[in-house]
């Protein structure tokens, strides 16, 4: 199977060729401001692999509420031309082969399940910390993805005062907070943010605490509604083993504080980090249509 492979995103589109297993060819392009011009970039990246090889299909990462059987994107997303019409068939036309599309986060949790931390494991959790929270649930390696393809939503489970998880667990907004609290001029990151915090400064030190407890109450919620085997930590964050060795232990504290240690899952770290979404696209692909 020769497969192209596109992860669209807010600012740009990650491409890929999937030929014998292995991910090739790897680029991008600045996300398009129209479909027709969307159309035609993603036309030429698929010409310039069909050149050396037969393609056989096209897989899509995409933003929004995808309906993968429907073909058509819900929701709202940072690129707004792609919803609620017939894409996956203007896709089919457009370069003569199969497509299957679906939602980034069931991407990347699809290829930790096929390839990644997860490749043994029947039930599990993905998490996706970066602007917010979202994720993905797999019950019996599949995805499960709701009634109305709100599965994977953490990010809206409401925590403390009415804040949601996304309010307190994302890196970006708690960062943000951190900066107007300093009266900085300029907006804080999430990377500035643990810098504060490692040099010992009083106020980033609180702020990063808040937000590792807030995520290991979310986890926590999760573990004792859903009893996954592992819990799957991807986004910018995945790559701090600090914090997540901190997050570990606090979802610990807080089943053995409530008595529910016994369903204490795997939190584990993503394999595939940046490639996730595309190598997810190929599973997906695998699954619906066949390789």
């Amino acid at each position: 199977m020769s497969t192209v492979v596109f992860d669209i995103g807010g600012s740009a589109v990650k491409y890929g060729f999937w030929r014998e297993d292995i991910l090739e060819g790897k680029g991008s392009f600045p996300t398009p401001d129209t479909w027709e011009a969307m159309k035609l970039e993603m036309r030429r990246i698929f010409d310039q692999f069909s050149e050396s090889a037969v393609v056989t299909g096209v897989a899509i990462s995409s933003p929004g509420a995808v309906d993968s059987v429907a073909g058509i994107i819900g929701g709202i997303s940072a690129v707004p031309y792609i919803h609620h019409f017939p894409i996956k068939t203007e896709w089919e036309a457009l370069f003569g082969v199969p497509v299957s599309v679906e939602n980034d986060a069931n991407c990347a949790a699809l290829a930790e399940v096929w390839q990644g931390v997860a490749k043994n494991v029947q039930h599990a959790l993905f998490f996706v910390i970066g602007s917010g929270i979202g994720g993905s649930v797999i019950l019996d390696r599949k995805l499960f993805k709701g009634k109305h393809l709100f599965g994977g939503e953490f990010g809206f489970m409401l925590l403390d005062s009415g804040q949601t998880l996304s309010d307190l667990g994302s890196p970006v907004k708690v960062a943000a907070r951190y900066g107007q609290a300093m009266g900085l001029k300029e907006e804080a990151d999430g990377k500035f943010l643990f810098e504060r915090a490692e040099q010992g400064e009083p106020l980033a030190v609180q702020y990063v605490d808040a937000m590792v407890d807030a995520l290991a109450r979310g986890i926590y919620n999760l573990a004792v509604s859903f009893d996954p085997e592992m819990v799957i930590i991807g986004g910018g964050i995945s790559v701090r083993d600090d914090l997540i060795a901190r997050i570990r232990e606090r979802v610990n504290y807080h089943l053995t504080a409530h008595g529910a240690e016994a369903v204490a899952p795997d939190i584990q770290v993503c394999a595939f980090h940046n490639d996730a979404n595309l190598i997810g696209a190929v599973a997906h692909f695998g699954e619906t249509i066949g390789f």
